[in-house]
């Protein structure tokens, strides 16, 4: 197994999942702790309400598990939000983003050498996935579809979940306005240099998704991440005044042109339908960009640690207390020396 001189923080989200969660972490500390000098393993519960966290106490104890870090939210948020909760509490050269339930820490050693040898961002998508409803399926890809023809990146391909970011990359998105909403596509539209990996590994389990929710977040992301849909609502306006000017000159023409002018109730009903479908569109549109501004500016943070533990074994900073006793030892010697002479 290859060995990276360097500081690796790994991220889990979890939610229900203490009869699991102990499992998780300790075959992740099997796989990271003999690949790299030093590391930390952050979990973000997203507000579980079965015994996660007592588990997690326990395990941050001094019998349980080193370099361990948790932090317990007081209300569930979006995998993204959640994720990023850990990020910005990373202290890693290189932070690896997993879900547990869906990727395979085993991996993790072939993104890390990625990483290593230049890759600002290295993406692993996993081949195997556990299936979806149809209804879930049919509005992820048209979700997919629409932000990849406003916004030139494909989510689900060019920007999974599974990722391994430097700290440059955190940092830059640390100074965006909004970054647990840009975290998941900046790293892939920033100009960074990517590498992207697949594998093949059965996920544990499927992660329960609710359809309402998940497009309200994406309505949220594609909204805050492109000006694309307000410039469909110029172009809709745009569309509707040359429309409207374009019907004029047709009923000036026929009225001009032709004597027996039949009723016009087909072509009023025909303009209405039309007007009012185009002006339909443009406050959807405008609806949820409203909809967006006044979640921004109304809801306050979008999440809040309740409860954060740290392992009581910190094996960095056992390091340091060895390098501390050493160096102690090596004076007191130089001394003792000195008297000698």
């Amino acid at each position: 197994m290859a060995f990276f001189p360097c500081f690796l923080s790994v991220v889990f989200v979890v939610r229900n999942q203490s009869n699991e969660i102990e499992k998780i972490l300790t075959d992740a500390a099997s796989v990271v702790a003999p690949t790299v000098s030093d590391y930390e393993l952050i979990v973000v519960d997203n507000a579980s309400d079965d015994d996660s966290i007592s588990v997690l106490k326990r395990l941050t104890d001094e019998s349980g598990l080193p370099n361990l870090q948790v932090y317990a939210l007081t209300k569930e948020v979006d995998a993204d939000t959640a994720s990023w909760v850990g990020l910005e509490n990373a202290l890693g050269d290189f932070v690896v983003v997993i879900d547990p339930l869906a990727d395979d820490i085993g991996f993790a050693p072939e993104m890390l050498n990625k990483a290593v040898r230049g890759a600002d961002v290295v993406f692993a998508k996993n081949n195997l996935k556990l299936p979806q409803s149809f209804a879930y399926r049919c509005a992820d890809s048209i979700f997919h579809r629409v932000y990849n023809t406003f916004n030139g990146v494909h989510l689900a391909k060019e920007a999974p979940q599974y990722r391994v970011l430097s700290k440059r990359v955190i940092n830059f998105i640390l100074q965006h306005p909004q970054p647990s909403m840009t975290y998941r596509h900046l790293p892939a539209t920033g100009g960074f240099s990517r590498a992207y990996l697949n594998y093949s590994s059965v996920p544990r389990a499927a992660r329960s998704k609710r359809l309402g929710d998940s497009i309200d977040r994406g309505m949220r992301l594609l909204v805050s991440t492109t000006r694309a849909p307000m410039r469909l609502v110029t172009s809709l306006s745009l569309f509707g005044a040359v429309a409207n000017l374009v019907y004029c000159v047709y009923v000036v023409a026929v009225g001009v042109f032709k004597a027996d002018v039949a009723p016009g109730w087909i072509s009023f009903s025909l303009q209405q339908s039309g007007m009012f479908f185009l002006i339909s569109l443009v406050l959807l549109v405008l609806g949820e960009y409203i909809l967006n501004m006044a979640s921004l500016s109304n809801e306050g943070p979008l999440y809040h640690v309740a409860q954060e533990f740290t392992s009581a074994r910190m094996t960095r900073l056992e390091k340091l207390n060895i390098e501390e006793v050493k160096s102690t030892l090596a004076e007191a010697g130089v001394v003792n020396s000195e008297r000698h002479h």
